[in-house]
């Protein structure tokens, strides 16, 4: 009959192997973090770079110092890239909607989601759903990604920006129009 030093032996021994393969597979982890993380980062400096480039010559000065405040405050907010780096905002107050309210009286997240939404009723594919824009985002389409998306975009028809003609599916507010478009 074994002792039970012995089998208490084995069975540490046996934890102790766990607990080194779920090291090892964190740092793994950790490792292709760090790597996608500084490409995302090398990617956002680039738009930045891009969008100073393509600004009117009398905004480069102003355009170029929003921009640089616009990548760590989309990072703190979302873990994202953002899209119009003029427009970032420190927090996600959404305004109610109103004629004559541009799009950059929003942050980044919500403006990406009012672009997706306006360029599938331009191309006239109809309402978008949440798991559509989290894969057009480049995001996992996972529940937590889908819901934060719902949540926003709720906001967005709660405020008069985006009109949700059927559950879970959106679409531009009537009279929202995107930048450049009237707004």
């Amino acid at each position: 009959m074994p002792s039970v030093v012995r089998l208490l032996e084995q069975r540490e021994l046996g934890a102790r192997r766990r607990v080194d393969e779920l090291r090892e597979e964190a740092d793994r982890i950790q490792a292709e973090l760090a790597v996608a993380e500084r490409e995302w980062k090398e990617w956002a400096i680039a738009r930045s770079r891009v969008c100073e480039v393509l600004a009117p010559a009398g905004e480069t000065g102003q355009d170029h110092a929003r921009a640089d405040q616009s990548v760590p405050a989309a990072e703190e907010q979302t873990g994202k890239t953002p899209q119009v780096p003029e427009a970032a905002k420190a927090k996600s107050q959404v305004p109610m909607w109103r004629e004559g309210l541009a799009w950059s009286a929003l942050s980044v997240d919500y403006q990406r989601i009012l672009q997706v939404t306006a360029d599938r009723a331009r191309l006239g594919q109809g309402p978008v759903t949440c798991q559509e824009m989290a894969a057009l985002f480049g995001m996992d389409v996972v529940p937590a990604r889908v819901e934060a998306l719902r949540s926003k975009a709720k906001r967005l028809v709660a405020r008069g920006w985006l009109a949700e003609p059927a559950a879970g599916r959106f679409t531009p507010a009537r009279g929202v129009n995107p930048p450049g478009g009237g707004s």
